[in-house]
């Protein structure tokens, strides 16, 4: 059985306060989009993870898959398993990889062992795994608020648009990003922004991790504004980055930037993909940045 746990971009994040459990209260617009890794499960003598495709880092016990099965085996003493990820989704690139193959893994056990886990239950386990892993279960647009485990519905139709994607070759890590950014109530609540035409997002529509991390990276603030320059209707840093985007409302300005941006990692999607699909451009190039 196989799976595609799905990238996002983050229309929006605000980063309203330090709540006393340590996390941030946030609220953000999580949007899907092509890029995808490969999740496959096989019926194993010994639970394993073989990983492929962009690096990984970390302990293989400490990736989310494995602490995923781990948590469904404790509580439905599932057998073991081999699960092979095929990595697309680059890390520490603000793109959601890591949560997503997570939030997928609980799909596909609950599919593959017909464990009948409801959906909401999914959503509560996927909370205890991290952040970000409750809205990679749909692949939707959804708002999330709270420490990004409350989800909200958010039907957001960008049908005709194409967004870019470049990542540099550096990554940053959510912990480091967090550590720098300082937190502040909205002036607008981002439902109410984001109901307006996307030509005005430009104006109103932030990810608060920008201002903490451009003086650090200039290069992101320079990508950003050539995404502009190059005729995005609206860009931004995805998450705490370092993945940044651009959406544009015509496929042939959106591949003129891709090919801007081939030296640093550009890939162009059309941005109300369903389906896994293969970027016109290949999204993992070296950065001459």
């Amino acid at each position: 059985m196989i799976v595609y746990p799905h990238a996002k971009i983050n229309i929006g994040l605000q980063i309203k306060e330090v709540r006393d459990d340590e996390f941030h209260e946030i609220e953000t617009l999580l949007y899907p989009i092509g890029l995808s890794d490969v999740l496959e499960i096989k019926p194993s003598e010994k639970t394993q993870l073989f990983l492929y495709g962009l690096p990984v880092v970390g302990a293989q016990e400490e990736n989310l898959c494995m602490k995923a099965y781990k948590m469904l085996q404790v509580d439905f003493n599932i057998p073991p398993v081999q699960l092979h990820l095929f990595k697309q989704i680059p890390i520490g690139s603000g793109l959601g990889g890591g949560s997503s193959d997570g939030a997928y893994t609980f799909k596909l056990l609950n599919d593959y062992f017909s464990l009948g886990i409801i959906e909401f239950d999914l959503e509560k386990y996927a909370a205890r795994l991290g952040s970000d892993c409750p809205a990679m279960l749909y692949k939707s647009s959804v708002l999330a608020a709270g420490r990004g485990e409350r989800l909200i519905s958010f039907p957001l139709d960008l049908s005709g648009f194409y967004i870019v994607v470049c990542k540099p070759d550096f990554s940053i890590s959510t912990a480091q990003a967090y550590a720098k950014v300082h937190p502040k109530e909205p002036s607008y609540p981002l439902c109410d922004v984001l109901s307006q035409p996307i030509h005005t997002w430009r104006e109103c529509v932030a990810n608060d991790f920008e201002a903490a991390l451009f003086p650090e990276y200039p290069l992101l603030k320079e990508v950003k504004e050539t995404l502009y320059a190059l005729g995005a209707v609206y860009a931004s840093l995805s998450g705490s980055g370092s993945a940044l985007y651009g959406i544009f409302d015509s496929v042939e300005t959106s591949l003129r930037a891709a090919k801007h941006f081939t030296a640093m990692c550009a890939a162009m999607y059309p941005i109300n993909s369903t389906e896994p699909s293969t970027p016109k451009m290949s999204p993992h190039c070296t950065c001459t940045g």
